[in-house]
């Protein structure tokens, strides 16, 4: 935790967020008053949280990862614009995107150009991340993958292997991470574009697939930048 997020949480007088980011920063909270709420209830808290600082209270509102990546900041944003407050004082802290996470943790795979793509259709149509996937494979691009697979949508990630297949060798190295630098939570996959989708993957999984040039370099996944050694 950084310096500056450690400063914000002994300032404020109330916690926003989802239930389950909320229970990971408990051991740093002291006198705040929380207000936690499940999945798919973002607009909620984002009025919530505006509601208490148009009060006059300090208030953090919490994010996984960095809160500008798939976070919390664009939808606070868009809350305050429709609530006319866009003069209202904020901070966005950012933080440590999951893609980064597990890179650090596979080696140096995301050393070249990469695209971040979230597999879950909730909010973007499946056709167009599908063509996303396409386009990214065929540009060569390294892949991050959010949202791999969840029980309601186990074969959409079959079909971005199977897309991504077209565009790479079968022996492109692919990093599986799970729960990146959460501790003894978190574990770690290299393997192949051909064989990943046999391991376990699911929501809190990063997938990261290598392009052209990755390479497995003892333990680790990396992608050259091009420099002459």
């Amino acid at each position: 935790m950084t310096a500056r997020v450690q400063s914000v949480l002994n300032e404020v007088e109330y916690i926003v967020g989802y239930k389950t980011y909320v229970d990971l920063i408990k051991p740093f909270l002291t006198h705040q008053q929380i207000v936690a709420t499940g999945m798919r209830q973002e607009i909620d808290r984002c009025r919530e949280a505006i509601r208490l600082a148009a009060e006059g209270h300090r208030v953090a509102v919490v994010s996984s990862g960095d809160a500008g990546v798939y976070g919390m900041a664009g939808i606070i944003l868009e809350c305050l614009e429709q609530e006319n407050l866009l003069d209202m004082p904020l901070e966005i802290i950012p933080g440590v995107t999951a893609a980064s996470a597990a890179a650090s943790m596979l080696g140096a795979p995301l050393m070249h150009d990469f695209a971040v793509i979230s597999l879950s259709d909730l909010l973007t149509p499946w056709e167009v991340i599908e063509k996303r996937v396409r386009l990214a494979a065929e540009g060569d691009f390294i892949f991050a993958l959010y949202n791999p697979k969840s029980n309601g949508r186990p074969q959409h990630i079959e079909t971005v292997r199977e897309i991504i297949l077209r565009y790479r060798r079968p022996d492109t190295p692919v990093g599986l991470v799970r729960e990146a630098l959460r501790g003894e939570e978190s574990s770690v996959e290299i393997t192949t574009l051909e064989d990943f989708t046999k391991y376990k993957i699911d929501m809190l999984t990063t997938v990261i697939i290598g392009n052209s040039q990755t390479r497995i370099v003892g333990p680790y996944m990396v992608t050259p930048r091009g420099y002459k050694l």
